[in-house]
């Protein structure tokens, strides 16, 4: 199974987010999806993969298949492995991929005090 990086980076080539996200993040995104697919023009199979994870009806399914696909290209070639992940970097990590029952809480820059949370039942005082 990919790791989480992976995932994530799979889920923002698949959603298609970069156009929500503000200019430099989806710059990026966008950037990482044209790098993975040049990375993939040698092997059909996996640019399919790749296309058919980037298409309106896209699936989760489809996503996680690309972030299979992109996990076995990061073992073949680790630089382009450090390629994706500084982009990544790059990106503010603005997507999480969070699936089924999990929480993703990403919290970056300085500040006093940090609460993240989910699903409070009940009264929840904070001073």
């Amino acid at each position: 199974m990919p790791d989480p990086i992976t995932m994530a980076i799979a889920t923002a080539v698949a959603s298609q987010t970069a156009q929500s996200l503000t200019s430099q993040a989806g710059h990026t995104i966008a950037e990482i999806a044209r790098r993975i697919q040049h990375k993939f023009r040698g092997s059909p199979a996996d640019l399919a993969i790749l296309t058919a994870a980037q298409g309106k009806s896209a699936s989760p399914e489809q996503a996680t298949e690309l972030a299979r696909a992109l996990d076995r290209a990061i073992t073949e070639d680790p630089a382009f492995g450090h390629d994706m992940r500084k982009l990544w970097d790059q990106s503010g990590n603005i997507l999480i991929a969070a699936t089924g029952d999990a929480v993703a809480n990403v919290f970056t820059g300085k500040a006093a005090k940090v609460i993240q949370l989910r699903d409070v039942h009940g009264d929840l005082t904070i001073n």
